[in-house]
Parts: C-alpha cells; sequence; structure tokens
C-alpha cells in the first residue's frame, strides 16, 4: 500500500516577489540611517498641569528606545538573509549576492556577463535560488491560501 501525500502548490509569482521585497529590505537596511527618531530639543508646553505619576517620560529615552527597537530589528533581518544565502549552493550563492546584496545596484545581464553564464542557466540557477530562499526564510506562498509557517 502506497501512501498518497498532497502537497500545497506553491504560488511560484507571488513567491518571487516576496523574496524580491526581503532582498531589497535587506539592502534598504544596509543604507538606513534614521533620522526621525532624534530626541526633540524644543519642550512641549501644557495648560493642563500633569497628574502624579510614578513613570518618567521623557522624548530623548523614547527616541533612544526606538533607535535601538529599529537597530535591532535591522539587524535582525540583514543576519536572516546572510544566513539564508549562506546556505545556498555557490552557484546560486553568487549569483544573489552580485544582484542583491551588493551596495550598487546592478541588472541582471550585467551579472550573468560576470558571472560567464549563459542567459538561461543564469536564470535557471536564480530560479532554483529563489525557490531555496522562500523555504529557507519560511516566505513561500502557497495557492491554496496564504503563506506557510
Amino acid at each position: 500500500m502506497q501512501l498518497a501525500f498532497n502537497l500545497p502548490k506553491i504560488h511560484r509569482e507571488e513567491t518571487k516577489k516576496m523574496v524580491e521585497k526581503i532582498l531589497e529590505d535587506y539592502r534598504m537596511y544596509l543604507l538606513m540611517d534614521p533620522e526621525d527618531n532624534e530626541p526633540k530639543v524644543t519642550v512641549a508646553f501644557k495648560l493642563v498641569p500633569s497628574g502624579p505619576s510614578n513613570q518618567f517620560h521623557s522624548s530623548t529615552e523614547d527616541a533612544a528606545v526606538r533607535k535601538i527597537d529599529q537597530e535591532m530589528k535591522r539587524k535582525s533581518h540583514i543576519n536572516k538573509v546572510l544566513d539564508a544565502v549562506n546556505r545556498l549552493a555557490y552557484q546560486e550563492r553568487s549569483i544573489i549576492i552580485n544582484r542583491y546584496l551588493q551596495n550598487e545596484e546592478v541588472f541582471d545581464y550585467e551579472v550573468y556577463n560576470d558571472l560567464g553564464y549563459s542567459e538561461r542557466k543564469y536564470y535557471r540557477i536564480k530560479a532554483r535560488a529563489f525557490y531555496k530562499l522562500a523555504f529557507i526564510l519560511r516566505i513561500e506562498v502557497y495557492e491554496e491560501g496564504g503563506e506557510a509557517s
């Protein structure tokens, strides 16, 4: 007797978009320097006296906490992407690094020419790398509804 498994079908286009978004976020996080979290210099005046509480509240503290939280989120995302890319095979890893993880934005044709791949081979390896990254990062999208978790 043979067991039959009905594995859900992967929605390739949506999965590809999710991986591209993660890789673009990586590039943006590398460039990010949040200035909007700086503390306010001017004092806010109130006509209503504040009620007694045992909490100390400061815009400088709030800014510092927000900045640390953003920095932790940014570093976590960068490390998660780097760990996932490092799990790929050499050819897959070289394509992803050269195309998405460099500071300069390059086009696909520049990458496959630099790596010495034919266009067809490049896109085949890139598609396989995206598929693997989606599973490693757990962001694959299924056709039957929703993402896997």
